[in-house]
């Protein structure tokens, strides 16, 4: 078929928009390889029809002439339509454009014949990739959206990628564009608490890309709860809205495995959930909690891709834990932490690891691992301590006790113990847990890491 020998007059129009004619008809130089071309015209974008110039809205023209056969070339939307032409006899043919679009479609044209763009600003940039997307000329989205990958993003031009049109986002090279903008957005707002202002501004997609992240720095998965629970109530303040809104999008965002049982108590009870929704989230949730790591493993591997994340632990400032209460025969709690090897190696010479407070008697306590100085010998090694939150001055007495597995069977083996009665803060604990230098505990053939993981166990009980 050669589309190159049918004539067809180009007729770009646009509406009278007050300008002078000497404007509105600048010429558009164009590489004229044969007698053909197009015609483009109007105002509702993506058709073509014939156009009565006897309209009460008159509208400008201006005349094009190009190759149809590169045109199809590089178009499905032009190659069907000059198939059509043919089938038809017909010899003109009117394209209708909106007059915001005639600069972003005359750049595309400019692509189509030399595989260069003159925009080089964003804005016009991603205004030639939504006119590549309307005539269906893939190698110019490729093209836009590997530029706009390259400009320099803010978070408007982000929350723009993220907003294109759904058929625009299902082209492979497109979504780069738009993981481009997540990852900016994500980084934009690492340290979230720091843009708490921004933060709670940003469309549903922004809070979208930002707590999807696996970098948040954030104290615990407690306080990302919070700011989406804060976020949808202000940009959804009927219940209703909300409802939706959590079920369709923010429940997946937020990973209820690694909420305190206190918060995740508070989720039951909280009404901008379905019940039933908020019921089966925290029941997940606590299963997860309770099952062994290696258990863990599989349930994150058996929810897939689409839910694997919420099975991820974030850069969280206090480590998640697993703890269980008892009240009788005395009030206990029985906290399990578990550190992977590497999260060791980087304690040395005085990093230290802060758990999530845990609660006994109506008091906040907490644990905290670090690379301790043995004072007996003046060497490193691994210390684990018992601290309450509270800074009152009424005392608290309790028992306590830390373990560690050192057998790939289920069984804790006591390596301290003690009583301590906490007035103002304090804490207890042991500076050498395992009563070996530093060097020996990280060993590869270390006995305390069990496939690169120590497990620890503390019990903490109110004395009578």
């Amino acid at each position: 078929m050669q589309f190159g020998k049918k004539k067809v007059s180009c007729n770009l129009l646009e509406k009278d928009n007050g300008l002078a004619d000497d404007e509105r008809e600048e010429a558009v130089g164009m590489l004229e390889e044969s007698p053909s071309g197009i015609a483009m015209a109007t105002n509702l974008p993506g058709t073509y029809s014939s156009m009565n110039m006897d309209s009460s809205n008159p509208l400008r023209v201006r005349t094009l002439h190009i190759s149809s056969a590169i045109l199809a070339a590089k178009s499905q939307f032009f190659y069907k339509l000059f198939v059509g032409m043919k089938e038809s006899q017909q010899q003109h043919v009117t394209i209708q454009i909106h007059v915001s679009e005639e600069t972003a479609v005359m750049d595309l044209l400019k692509f189509i014949y030399s595989n260069a763009l003159s925009a080089t600003t964003p804005t016009g940039v991603f205004d030639v990739l939504m006119a590549a997307d309307k005539f269906e000329v893939v190698s110019c989205m490729r093209y836009c959206s590997f530029l706009l990958q390259n400009l320099h993003m803010t978070t408007d031009s982000a929350l723009l990628y993220l907003n294109l049109p759904s058929n625009i986002l299902m082209a492979d090279d497109v979504q780069l564009l738009t993981n481009a903008a997540k990852k900016f957005l994500a980084a934009r707002f690492v340290d979230i608490t720091k843009f708490q202002e921004e933060v709670f501004s940003l469309p549903l997609l922004g809070i979208e890309a930002v707590l999807s992240s696996d970098d948040l720095q954030i104290d615990s998965e407690d306080a990302v709860y919070d700011i989406a629970l804060k976020w949808a109530r202000k940009h959804y303040p009927k219940l209703e809205e909300r409802w939706e809104v959590w079920s369709s999008h923010l429940c997946h965002l937020i990973r209820f495995p690694f909420m305190t049982e206190r918060k995740l108590r508070k989720v039951l009870m909280c009404s901008d959930f379905d019940p039933e929704l908020a019921s089966k989230l925290v029941i997940e949730a606590l299963f997860y909690k309770d099952e062994a790591p290696y258990c863990q493993g599989s349930i994150a591997a058996e929810a897939g891709n689409a839910l694997h994340h919420c099975y991820v632990q974030r850069a969280y400032k206090y480590r998640p834990v697993k703890a269980l209460h008892f009240e009788t025969p005395r009030q206990q709690c029985i906290i399990y932490l578990d550190l992977k090897r590497d999260e060791c190696v980087r304690l040395f010479p005085v990093g230290r690891v802060y758990t999530q407070t845990f609660h006994l008697g109506g008091r906040g306590f907490f644990l905290s691992a670090r690379c301790s100085m043995d004072q007996q010998n003046g060497s490193h090694c691994f210390g684990l301590f018992l601290r309450m939150q509270e800074k009152g001055s009424e005392s608290f007495a309790v028992d306590y006790e830390f373990a560690a597995r050192i057998s790939p069977d289920e069984k804790y083996v006591r390596k301290h113990k003690g009583d301590y009665i906490f007035t103002r803060g304090m804490k207890v604990g042991c500076r050498n847990l395992f009563g070996v230098d530093w060097t020996t505990f990280l060993d590869r053939d270390s006995v305390y890491f069990i496939n690169g993981i120590l497990y620890l166990r503390a019990e903490v009980t109110v004395r009578q």
